[in-house]
């Protein structure tokens, strides 16, 4: 295992590093794991990595404080998997989850890797996750910041099938991206052009590291690949941060037991942070950043005015108008 505290130490390892063997035609992908109790699952998403067909992978990992066997499990696993696979951050404190998924993002773009693969604790991934990701990646321009993302099956806690989780009927992109995130961490791969833009500009208080991370890539005009291909057993179970909603009245039922003013603090903070960056964002994006954020401010007919925006809204009928009836009460 390889403790990331140093800049000596950062720079020093390199996909292909003596200790596992992986074919160096292949890029090199960072899977961005940060753990918290997680113990009772743990194990089987660890061993997913191991049988991906894709190889050359690097884990970066990150404890948020667990009291349980998770470090001691992690442990074991990064001495197994050989010299230089995985590397601990080991940034201090609780940053809870999006602070710590977004501290091993940051650090592993000092690093070698091309692609970058948030990991759940408790899932598990089918062998050709990475594979599926990086091959549509590859037919990219590397500068084009692009996110891959793969359709899930929803599985219980003993990793029984309940049901599969297509992709948007909707295409997503920017400005629906404010309105919802469509995109679960564990599901993405970003390209490196995609990783810098994230790491480039403060996530707002409140919000989640995937979610911030489809803002930032769709309002930069880059591209949301959605797969079709199902790439994760995606766990439900009682002790899931977030999960999935079962069905469409479950989903509104929650947008509404939630409440506007949490969902409408987010939205503007994410504009906010979005309007304040240093890397100046396309003409189009600006421009419908600042009707949105002049319609937080103004009267009903400025929010009206936003609500004209094409693509500004929310995949499900339903949704949409709670969301529009949330966005006009300001």
């Amino acid at each position: 295992m390889v403790d990331l505290d140093s800049d000596a130490t950062r720079s020093s390892f390199r996909c292909g590093t003596p200790g596992y063997t992986s074919g160096l035609a292949e890029p090199c992908v960072a899977i961005l794991l940060s753990t918290y109790n997680g113990e009772r699952f743990l194990g089987e998403q660890l061993s997913s990595y191991t049988v991906q067909k894709h190889a050359n992978w690097l884990l970066y990992w990150r404890d948020d404080g667990s009291t349980d066997a998770t470090k001691a499990m992690m442990n074991n696993f990064a001495e197994a998997a050989g010299v230089g696979r995985c590397i601990r951050v080991s940034e201090g404190g609780r940053l809870r989850v999006t602070g710590s998924f977004l501290a091993l993002l940051r650090l592993a773009l000092r690093g070698p890797a091309s692609f970058f693969a948030f990991s759940d604790q408790d899932d598990v991934w089918l062998p050709d996750k990475l594979a599926h990701g990086v091959a549509e990646l590859t037919m990219l321009p590397a500068d084009k910041p692009a996110l891959q993302f793969c359709a899930r099956v929803l599985v219980d806690a003993t990793l029984r099938p309940i049901g599969c989780a297509a992709v948007p009927r909707r295409p997503p992109g920017f400005p629906a991206a404010l309105t919802q995130n469509v995109i679960p961490g564990c599901c993405m791969i970003l390209n490196r052009a995609a990783a810098e833009l994230i790491d480039a500009v403060a996530a707002p208080d409140g919000t989640w590291h995937d979610w911030w991370s489809y803002i930032v890539v769709s309002a930069s005009d880059g591209l949301i690949i959605a797969s079709a291909t199902p790439d994760i057993l995606y766990r439900q179970h009682e002790h899931n941060l977030v999960g999935e909603p079962r069905g469409f009245w479950h989903r509104a039922a929650g947008a509404v037991q939630r409440g506007r003013d949490p969902f409408m603090t987010l939205l503007r903070r994410h504009v906010a942070a979005l309007r304040g960056r240093s890397h100046p964002l396309p003409n189009q994006s600006y421009a419908v950043l600042t009707i949105i954020d002049r319609a937080c401010r103004g009267g009903p007919l400025a929010r009206l005015r936003a609500l004209c925006i094409p693509g500004f809204y929310r995949q499900k009928w339903l949704e949409s108008l709670i969301f529009r009836l949330w966005f006009l009460l300001g």
